[in-house]
């Protein structure tokens, strides 16, 4: 590997929790020179004895190279980060990691500019458990010129699905995807919490959840083209019995002494699409709802 090749292949990573750590042991594995930096310095320790180069500060952990990686928990995080390094951003390459909304993420974008850095947003879809593994995925947006030029330098975490030239995109695409994930986790632990309360175990009850679960692909390709077309007719499902449902799921909840604050939410909300005029409707027509709401 020539000397240009080498100075090519170097990292710096800003924020070692669990994934900023998993990050920075992804690029030491894959043979990078990589700089890390960390509030609380003591983090760092364990990727030092593995050939990371501790720096005494942000600004110079920023220094040390054009490629910068952001795991942080959230964009106040970022912006505290960002207004330390500001003499020392000029050139750079920001990748953003870090979560919050695609509108905080524009921002981020707009205040980098300022300072003659450029900035990639990302949303990465795995635990730390999944950082270094291709077949892992993050949402990259951004210009396309930059992630075109450290592609095989994102591509050392996860696989890469760039999404556009907005900053906003990959941030968008990774809370519509959280907004899925949290709403069946809850979902599965409130169920849980339903059948241990009637003596069902979590493990006896898991087959039957994977089967549910299982099946939510099959409704979802069945009601996308439809939503798509604004198709909301009531000739599979009608929202008035969505509701009865919710109310026996509220019910049998109530009854078996747990919380019956969740489905009461998912009931109040599809009353309101009801109490609409959109009783005979598909249940799909919330998301018009939503929508106005």
């Amino acid at each position: 590997m020539s000397v240009e090749q080498q100075s090519k292949r170097s990292v710096t990573v800003i924020g070692l929790g669990p994934m900023g750590q998993a990050m920075a042991g992804a690029y030491l594995d894959a043979g990078y020179a990589v700089t890390v930096w960390n509030r609380t310095a003591a983090r760092a320790g364990g990727l030092v004895a593995r050939g990371a180069q501790a720096a005494p500060s942000a600004e110079a952990a920023v220094a040390a190279n054009e490629l910068v990686v952001l795991s942080l928990t959230d964009y106040d995080a970022v912006f505290e980060v960002l207004e330390s390094v500001a003499p020392a951003l000029k050139g750079k390459v920001i990748v953003n990691l870090s979560s919050d909304t695609p509108e905080r993420a524009r921002e981020a974008a707009r205040r980098l500019a300022g300072h003659g850095a450029g900035h990639l947003t990302g949303g990465v879809q795995v635990p730390p458990s999944g950082i270094g593994s291709p077949e892992s995925s993050t949402f990259y947006s951004g210009p396309v010129e930059l992630f075109r030029r450290h592609r095989a330098a994102l591509e050392v975490l996860t696989g890469v699905d760039y999404r556009g030239d907005d900053p906003g995109l990959a941030q968008l695409y990774y809370q519509i995807q959280m907004d899925l994930f949290w709403s069946s986790m809850v979902g599965y632990l409130h169920a849980t919490a339903i059948a241990e309360a009637n003596g069902i175990s979590a493990e006896e009850f898991l087959p039957y959840l994977s089967s549910t679960a299982a099946s939510m692909s099959g409704f979802q390709a069945f009601y996308a083209p439809r939503i798509a077309a604004g198709n909301h007719r009531g000739d599979v499902d009608r929202m008035v019995m969505a509701l009865a449902s919710i109310e026996h799921v509220r019910h049998t909840a109530e009854d078996s002494g747990v919380d019956g604050a969740l489905p009461a939410v998912l009931a109040e909300a599809v009353r309101r699409g009801v109490d609409a005029g959109h009783g005979a409707d598909s249940l799909s027509a919330l998301v018009g709802r939503f929508r106005q709401a």
